[in-house]
């Protein structure tokens, strides 16, 4: 009698660190594609082990399209992305993609959108897991009183990610 078995190859995994006005921006990618991109202290940030082995050479468009962000000259991210979740999370993280630069939706109206109402906590959930802040942008989604609700890298960052997108970003530097 024979049986079958399943090999399963394990992803390569390669990783850089890069600069930002935000702190420092860890970037995981699996298999060549963009898969995270991670700030210091963000909750549900993985273990450093998993990030692989260090390539700053393989993310360079990414960095490139993230310089130009911050510069204020790119209003919308064009990257492939790996985005490992749930069938209902990467959903939800296809919906941010939508939402327009320096607007904001409530977490009630993503719910909405998704033909899920009631679902608002279930969306808060998953925008939190989001594995690639700013360029899936997570910091868009807002309390349905307007106020600024739980962010994965702090609130600090989202309210001047949301100020830097309307124009009104205080220079004051930040320590993150």
């Amino acid at each position: 009698m024979t049986s079958a078995r399943t090999t399963t190859v394990a992803a390569a995994r390669r990783y850089t660190v890069t600069d930002s006005p935000y702190g420092p921006l860890t970037l995981v990618a699996t298999d060549g594609v963009l898969a995270g991109l991670y700030m210091t202290g963000q909750r549900h940030r993985p273990p450093e082990e998993t990030f692989g082995t260090p390539d700053p050479g393989l993310f360079d468009e990414t960095i490139q399209q993230l310089d130009a962000y911050f510069a204020g000259e790119l209003r919308e991210f064009d990257l492939p992305l790996d985005l490992d979740g749930t069938p209902f999370q990467r959903t939800v993280w296809a919906e941010l993609q939508r939402i327009p630069y320096g607007e904001t939706r409530s977490y009630g109206e993503l719910a909405e959108i998704l033909g899920k109402p009631g679902a608002s906590r279930a969306v808060g959930l998953a925008n939190g897991k989001n594995p690639v802040g700013i360029i899936v942008p997570c910091h868009r989604v807002i309390g349905a009183s307007g106020s600024l609700t739980g962010y994965g890298g702090g609130l600090d960052r989202k309210q001047r990610l949301l100020a830097f997108e309307n124009g009104t970003e205080d220079t004051t530097p930040a320590l993150f």
